[in-house]
C-alpha cells in the first residue's frame, strides 16, 4: 500500500497542527485542570467542519475520508486528547452509524445538525455490568406498537452533557443474546433521560464521561437504526472506526510526549552537559520514535484500507494494539526522561502519562484487540 498522504490530507493536518499550537496547546493545562472543553473551542472547531469531518456533503459535512480525518486528529490528540476523543467519538462512532445504517430521513433530520456541531453525538453502548461482554446488556427496548419504551443505564458516556444525539443500543429480545440487540436514535431532552454527574478520572479530563438513565423513554418507530435484532454487528462494525480513532490518538500523544522529552533532554544539563548527550537517553529516544512511526504507519494502513473499501477488523485492531501500547511505553520513558520533574504537574508530560493509560482500556481492551486478532488469524 502507498502511504504517502496526498496534498490535501497534508494541508488538513497542517492546519490542524496549527490550530493545535494557536488555540489547544496554551490552554490543555487548563482543560485538564477545570474538566472542561470550552464552549468557545467546541465552537470554533465547529465552524471549521470538524464535526462534519466524514458526513457526506449532501449532509452538510465536508465529506473526506477516513485518512483525511486521523491526520486531523492525530494533530489535535497531541495537544488535548480529551478534546481529541470528543472528535472522534462524534466523527467516527455516531455520525458513522447514522450514515451507514440509518433510513433516509433519520440522516435528513440529524446528519445536517450534527455536522455543524449542533448536535454532538454520544455512544450509549457500556453498561455498569456490561463492558467487553456486550450481548449481555441489560438496557431493554419494548416494542408498543408505534413507539419503543427504552429503560436501562449506560455508563462511561463521552461527551453526555454535550450531547444532542444518543446511539442507544438495547434488547429488543431479551432471551436472544446478541442477537437480540438493537440501536436507536435517542434525544437526551426526552422525557426519561437523565444524565448523571462528571465521573472524576485519572485522565483525558478535558473529555466529558457520565452515566446516562434511560426511565420509560418513548422512542419514535422510525429512530431505529438499521434492523430490529442487528444492532450487535452495527457496533462491530462502527468500532472498526473507532479503534483507527483511538490508535491515531495515542499516536498523538506519543508524539507530544516525545517533543517534550526531546526539548527538556537539550535543556537539561548534568555532569557538565546537556542530557541529550548521554547515550542511555539517546537511546530511549530512538526506541520512543521507531516504536510511534510504527504505529502511525499501522494505524494509517487500517485508515485507507477503511477508505477503499476493505475489511479491515484486524488491521484496525492491530493499530489500535500497537498504538495504545506505545503511547504508554513512550510516556512513561518520556517522564523518566523529566526525571523528577516528569512527576510535577507543571509539565505536560505528567498529563500525557495520565492521558494514556485509558488508550489500552477504551474501544475495546488490549486484551480484546489480541482476541480479534487471533480470531482473524485462526479461522479457517
Amino acid at each position: 500500500m502507498d502511504f504517502k498522504l496526498t496534498e490535501d490530507d497534508l494541508e488538513l493536518k497542517q492546519m490542524a497542527r496549527e490550530l493545535a499550537d494557536r488555540r489547544i496547546y496554551p490552554r490543555a493545562m487548563e482543560f485538564d485542570e477545570k474538566e472542561i472543553t470550552p464552549k468557545d473551542l467546541i465552537e470554533e472547531c465547529a465552524e471549521l467542519g470538524y464535526f462534519g469531518f466524514v458526513v457526506p456533503e449532501e449532509y452538510g459535512g465536508l465529506g473526506f475520508g477516513t485518512t483525511s480525518f486521523v491526520g486531523v486528529l492525530e494533530e489535535i490528540s497531541a495537544a488535548s486528547a480529551g478534546f481529541g476523543i470528543m472528535l472522534s467519538v462524534h466523527n467516527s462512532l455516531t455520525c458513522e452509524i447514522v450514515n451507514q445504517f440509518g433510513s433516509e430521513v433519520l440522516k435528513k433530520k440529524y446528519l445536517p445538525q450534527m455536522a455543524t456541531g449542533e448536535r454532538i453525538g454520544a455512544y450509549c453502548v457500556t453498561e455498569p455490568n456490561a463492558g467487553t461482554d456486550v450481548a449481555s446488556l441489560a438496557t431493554t427496548a419494548e416494542d408498543k406498537g408505534d413507539h419503543y419504551l427504552i429503560n436501562g443505564t449506560k455508563a462511561f458516556v463521552t461527551s453526555a452533557i454535550y450531547a444532542g444525539v444518543l446511539i442507544v443500543f438495547a434488547k429488543t429480545d431479551p432471551e436472544g443474546g446478541h442477537k437480540g440487540i438493537s440501536c436507536f436514535v435517542v434525544e437526551p431532552d426526552w422525557e426519561g433521560v437523565t444524565i448523571g454527574a462528571a465521573e472524576k478520572k485519572c485522565g483525558i479530563k478535558a473529555s466529558d464521561t457520565r452515566e446516562i438513565n434511560f426511565q420509560d423513554v418513548k422512542v419514535p418507530k422510525e429512530n431505529l437504526l438499521g434492523e430490529i435484532g442487528k444492532g450487535f454487528g452495527m457496533a462491530l462494525t462502527i468500532l472498526n472506526l473507532g479503534r483507527i480513532g483511538v490508535s491515531v490518538q495515542s499516536v498523538g500523544i506519543a508524539q507530544a510526549a516525545l517533543e517534550e522529552a526531546i526539548k527538556y533532554s537539550k535543556e537539561r544539563k548534568q555532569f557538565g552537559k546537556s542530557i541529550s548527550k548521554f547515550q542511555a537517553i539517546q537511546f530511549k529516544i530512538a526506541e520512543m520514535a521507531t516504536r510511534i512511526d510504527a504505529g502511525r504507519l499501522l494505524a494509517y494502513r487500517a485508515a485507507q484500507l477503511k477508505d477503499a473499501g476493505e475489511p479491515c477488523s484486524r488491521e484496525a485492531s492491530m493499530a489500535k494494539l500497537f498504538c495504545s501500547k506505545t503511547a504508554n511505553y513512550v510516556v512513561n520513558e518520556a517522564l523518566q526522561i523529566h526525571g523528577g520533574y516528569g512527576y510535577i504537574k507543571e509539565y505536560p508530560v505528567e498529563r500525557y502519562f495520565r492521558d494514556a493509560r485509558v488508550t489500552e482500556i477504551y474501544e475495546g481492551t488490549t486484551e480484546v484487540q489480541q482476541m480479534v486478532i487471533a480470531r482473524d488469524l485462526l479461522k479457517d
